[in-house]
């Protein structure tokens, strides 16, 4: 053990010691009115705190109940004795739990009063209000799941599609896990043959047992090059996909908006710059969660709000994964279209001609025409509009023609080859991505090592580099800051 793991663990345990003593609360539901609203209780004192709260018709204990009951009564303040709120309590003790901690979650009514009030007295009792996603860290630091399946807690609730869901469920039940945890037992046997060398110099290492040490090595390079391939495409579907919708003033860019979310969104006028601000809406196209963005029209404009749209605008061209650039199909570009042509040249972009329910069926612009010259003047000389990007799809935003296609070509688009590789395991999380890339480098370079015969101890530290990196993956090498960082993206009470 280096003194880099025994550092992490005293880190690991000084954390236990130090907070996991504790009981926390907060609430877990979203805030405002509802059916039900829980405030979660966890650790050592949770039936002792509920039961100088609780006060059944039965006379019944929390902490005579069995695990995984629900009991029935009511929440009294012991100072005056006044009752708060009637409540469902739920029982569940350790380690059968979330957090392996016994668990009290009060069911009280959902509005604010009740909640808060049942929250400040079990604050008042000795609970400590939870940080953002302790509850999960407990969990982690508790053994109930590893680091990459706590990160897969957040993903699934924040996911925007069922494929985003589902890749997360995956997680969560530890597909990823499961993977990285296999390549780190091959690479712990390489390092223990390599250390062992190291140990004992005086033992000459077989020439077949260093052969198929390389050997598994490239085995594990050729695997974590495979997941490294899914990132691009798979970290979509855990963030979504940017896609700016851009063009100059009145070309129809809110109004293709409120078509592909089939509702009025935005304000729709025949004013230029009626948008001067970015808009941002989620949209589901065959379970890719699409992030579109309405920007203003990008014109000179002495305005200084339109002026500040028009910077947010381009921002959002620089920013975006995809560009959906409008230009209006009956009439003949002009120089702000080709102002706003040029700044999308070179990126992830579609061209959507719209209103072509006003252009006779055989003077709109198919994506195989080509042409060389900038002209204008007629439909047919729009087909410059390739020199810009190579997908040009015929739209009318008023009437819905074109959208189902111009949807299919924004997924494949960004995802070409979503199909074969969704059945596998995905990485979606840049913080996998990044430890799985340093794997990587750490392996190859100590794979060239072995290669060109260089001092079997430069092997050993690249070995044990690539190891340590995949364990930051599962959290069996981490650190008080890649914790905070983590859990600080949760909400409190999860």
């Amino acid at each position: 053990m280096t003194d880099r793991d025994i550092s992490i663990r005293i880190s690991k345990l000084y954390y236990i010691i130090m907070f996991l003593d504790d009981t926390i609360v907060a609430i877990s539901t979203p805030l405002g009115e509802g059916g039900i609203g829980i405030v979660r209780l966890s650790g050592k004192d949770a039936f002792k705190i509920a039961d100088r709260l609780f006060h059944s018709p039965k006379g019944k204990k929390i902490s005579e109940v069995h695990s995984h009951r629900i009991v029935y009564g009511f929440i009294k303040d012991p100072a005056t004795n006044d009752t708060i709120d009637e409540v469902l309590i739920s029982v569940m003790r350790s380690p059968n739990t979330y957090t392996r901690e016994d668990i009290v979650e009060i069911n009280c009514h959902g509005g604010m009063l009740p909640l808060r009030k049942v929250l400040e007295l079990v604050i008042k009792e000795g609970a400590r209000l939870a940080e953002p996603g302790e509850f999960t860290k407990r969990a982690f630091l508790n053994g109930r799941l590893d680091l990459s399946e706590a990160e897969a807690v957040i993903d699934l609730i924040r996911a925007k599609t069922a494929e985003s869901g589902r890749i997360a469920l995956e997680q969560l039940k530890g597909r990823l896990s499961g993977k990285i945890l296999k390549l780190r037992e091959a690479l712990t046997q390489i390092c223990t043959f390599v250390e062992a060398y190291i140990d004992f110099p005086e033992e000459d290492i077989e020439i077949s047992s260093k052969k198929e040490m390389m050997e598994s090595a490239g085995s594990i390079l050729a695997e974590l090059e495979s997941l490294l391939k899914t990132y691009e495409e798979g970290r979509f579907f855990r963030e979504g996909l940017g896609a700016a919708i851009v063009g100059r003033p009145n070309v129809g860019k809110s109004s293709l908006l409120n078509a592909l979310l089939q509702k009025d969104r935005a304000i729709v006028t025949n004013m230029p710059g009626t948008t001067r601000d970015i808009i941002e809406e989620y949209l589901n196209i065959n379970g890719l969660p699409l992030r579109i963005i309405d920007t203003a029209g990008i014109r000179e404009s002495h305005d200084m709000a339109e002026v500040e749209g028009v910077k947010r605008s381009l921002r959002a061209i620089e920013d975006a994964d995809l560009v959906i650039a409008v230009v209006d199909g009956s009439e003949p570009l002009k120089d702000e279209d080709f102002e706003v042509l040029g700044k999308i040249k070179g990126k992830n972009a579609i061209i959507a001609i719209n209103k072509s329910d006003l252009i006779s069926p055989e003077a709109r612009i198919h994506p195989s025409q080509r042409c060389g010259e900038r002209k204008r003047g007629s439909a047919e000389a729009n087909s410059v509009l390739n020199a810009y990007a190579a997908r040009l799809i015929n739209i009318s935003a008023t009437r819905g023609d074109g959208i189902e296609e111009l949807k299919g070509a924004i997924f494949n688009s960004s995802v070409k080859n979503w199909k074969e590789q969704k059945e596998g395991i995905i990485i979606t999380n840049l913080r996998h991505k990044i430890a799985i890339q340093a794997a990587y480098d750490s392996l190859g370079n100590a794979l060239k090592s072995m290669e060109t015969n260089q001092p079997i101890e430069i092997t050993a530290i690249d070995l044990r580099e690539a190891l340590d990196r995949l364990g930051e993956i599962v959290g069996a090498v981490t650190t008080d800051d890649i914790l905070n960082r983590i859990f600080s993206d949760f909400c409190i009470g999860k």
